[in-house]
């Protein structure tokens, strides 16, 4: 008897398809990705099948919402039709041809998976709300196992695809990045206590229950697990869930002061454990040692500027007749990232907390210990539940987030995380506010001094190997002094020192893993393969030792007079500078404005003119004049516009906004 096979499916990586201006991933991401998994698929012998779109206007049989638009795509002989040479079908492999929305409609799909004696599919290519969608369902219907590439399938409509992704993912299909599809099969099993850490956020409170487990390796140092914890799985959420709602009336009810009392012996002990929490953020996720000391005593600045607002009123009067007050809206949902794993947390936290709600707590894997960390610190000072912390990775924050005991949400995140949590939050009606990057450009006028621009913003794009949501990716330059502006980037390079994270002189360390490495660096090859030209530092490290051991990337500088391209366009978060001609400042200014993004944005010019004109027309959340981009105060509101932010923003008096809800009284006696 012949054993049966899983075949992979390329479903419409088609020229016409992959021109989308807004693809995500992008066309360049989305075609490495498939040709990766192609590549590897054809080395283990394993069949591949092209599905591709095919129309002629001598026997027209578009889809409908093509002809009553008088679109025409894929038509046959045309550029459109043809796939990327990297995809293109080898001899011997099926190509199907389709004219609906499913690779099984009026086609020969089925049996072509038959005579191939298919029992299971992968699907890579375009649409995911789309084609993939109505391929995967078919194929369901047909009793095929379905895997869906999931970084290597890509989609013009992002939030219909999340919403395509949960649904599907709910009934069965499975979602894999290319990486495990050419691995052997992940083995899952119940694991037992012995097996796991307990990590403990408080008394008897598990952070990390559930069967599958989550390893981390220190990013100095790849080639290591330093540390395993299980994901918590739905019971794990509840648990957590009902620890914090029932810490909630006590919490609330205690008043402002004591919140705030209570934090202040927070801030106290964090004050006296700097050395430790420093020493863990260099080893969990590689941030120099002294960017670490500075997140710790930022966090600290954080938790005093938020414990000094416990005593603001919550009460006010509005009529003869009426007050408002501000009540805490209740258990917030808090998800949080790895490359500030404590700052950004407590930044959430503490605000949450004084103002009267509990919180249930989701840190990034990465981030995992140092969030056990932190809350154990607080478990003296707290009650428990008030902080209730929970181990997971993508699909735990999704149960936090879906789960009706969460009455608000706060995330920092990609776009990717920010749209699946707009529709977890929409689905329940629940308040959001997200955090989701930047791609940030800072804008130098001939009149600027160069060289300390260039100072500020080579520390700005490089520094913490440019992980920062703040971070200078781009820096848009007037044409009158480009050569000069390079030669003074050049100099300017001499300060970047690429190295150990636990070395003070070391101002660029790795990058989070190696998966982080590897899209980096692709982005970078595909930036130049398209017409970028690299502009040489003052000196090139020898960092060869460095990449054997950990998840390096030299630092690069790029310069880009397409604002089109990818890398102009999308945040790469890495150590990566774009360097952007203008003629003009107002084309300066226009090529800012020009991404999805909206966070910061800085402006290097002497002249009041052009800073005035700098401040009103530009379209973010932060400006800056004669600073890098990077950084934020703690009592300054820090959110951004367009793709980087959702409801109010952070810090200061704003966190009242996101964090209270205002509720008018009336015949009370005033």
């Amino acid at each position: 008897m012949t054993s049966t096979q899983t075949a992979l499916l390329l479903v419409d990586l088609q020229q016409d398809f992959l021109s989308s201006p807004t693809l995500t991933p992008t066309r360049g991401e989305l075609i490495d990705r498939a040709t990766t998994l192609v590549d590897g698929w054809r080395r283990q012998g394993k069949p591949v099948v092209h599905v591709i779109t095919t129309v002629a206007r001598d026997d027209d049989r578009r889809m409908p919402h093509w002809r009553a638009a008088g679109v025409w795509r894929c038509e046959a002989g045309t550029a459109g039709h043809q796939t990327p040479d990297t995809l293109r079908p080898q001899s011997g492999e099926p190509v199907v041809h389709k004219t609906d929305f499913s690779g099984f409609g009026g086609t020969d799909l089925a049996s072509t998976l038959e005579a191939l004696n298919a029992s299971a599919i992968v699907i890579a290519g375009t649409h995911l709300h789309a084609c993939v969608r109505a391929t995967a369902l078919d194929a369901y219907q047909r009793r095929l196992d379905v895997t869906i590439a999931a970084d290597a399938v890509g989609t013009d409509d992002g939030l219909h695809a999340q919403a395509t992704k949960d649904w599907l993912a709910a009934r069965g299909i499975t979602f894999r990045p290319v990486d495990r599809l050419l691995t052997a099969p992940e083995v899952v099993h119940e694991a037992t206590a012995e097996e796991l850490p307990s990590l403990i956020a408080g008394p008897d409170e598990e952070v990390g229950t559930g069967s599958k487990q989550l390893n981390h390796a220190f990013p100095a140092q790849s080639s290591h697990v330093a540390w395993t914890v299980a994901a918590g799985d739905a019971r794990a959420v509840d648990r957590a869930v009902s620890a914090a709602r029932a810490a909630a009336p006590g919490w609330r009810e205690a008043g402002g002061r004591a919140r705030a009392a209570a934090l202040v012996k927070v801030t106290e002990e964090l004050a006296a454990a700097a050395d430790s929490f420093t020493a863990a953020i260099v080893a969990d996720v590689g941030k120099p040692v002294s960017a670490a000391r500075a997140e710790v005593a930022r966090t600290v600045d954080l938790l005093r500027a938020v414990s000094a607002r416990g005593d603001d009123s919550v009460v006010a009067v509005c009529g003869p007749a009426s007050i408002s007050e501000d009540r805490p809206v209740g258990t917030i949902g808090v998800i949080t990232p790895w490359n500030n794993p404590l700052a950004i947390a407590v930044g959430k936290i503490a605000p949450a907390l004084v103002y009267g709600n509990t919180v249930l707590w989701k840190p990034s894997p990465a981030a995992t210990r140092i969030a056990v960390m932190f809350a154990r610190l607080t478990a003296t000072h707290l009650p428990p539940g008030a902080i209730s912390m929970i181990a997971g990775d993508e699909s735990t924050a999704q149960l936090v987030m879906a789960h009706s005991g969460v009455d608000a949400v706060t995330i920092t995140g990609g776009d990717a995380a920010g749209r699946a949590a707009r529709l977890m939050c929409a689905r329940r009606g629940v308040p959001l506010q997200a955090e989701l990057g930047g791609n940030n450009a800072a804008l130098v006028a001939a009149d600027a001094d160069l060289d300390a621009a260039a100072i500020e913003i080579v520390a700005g794009a490089f520094d913490f190997a440019g992980q920062r949501c703040t971070a200078n990716r781009r820096v848009i330059v007037e044409e009158s002094v480009l050569d000069d502006f390079d030669a003074a980037l050049r100099r300017a390079m001499s300060h970047v020192v690429l190295g150990r994270p636990e070395e003070e002189t070391t101002t660029v360390g790795p990058v989070i893993g190696e998966s982080a490495r590897a899209r980096i660096e692709r982005a970078i090859s595909r930036a130049i393969r398209d017409g970028a030209i690299p502009v040489t530092g003052s000196a090139e490290p020898d960092d060869a030792a460095l990449r054997a051991e950990g998840a390096y990337v030299r630092p690069v500088i790029l310069r880009c007079a397409d604002p089109r391209l990818e890398i102009v366009q999308e945040e790469t978060f890495g150590p990566v500078l774009v360097v952007q001609p203008a003629a003009d400042w107002a084309e300066a200014i226009d090529l800012a404005n020009g991404v999805r993004h909206g966070l910061v944005a800085a402006a290097f010019t002497r002249s009041p003119d052009k800073q005035e004109q700098f401040l009103r027309d530009i379209r973010v959340g932060i400006v800056k004049l004669g600073s890098s981009t990077a950084g934020a105060d703690v009592e300054a509101p820090f959110g951004g516009w367009g793709h980087s932010g959702v409801g109010p923003p952070e810090h200061g008096a704003y966190n009242r906004q996101f964090y209270t809800r205002p509720r008018a009284v009336y015949g009370l006696s005033i």
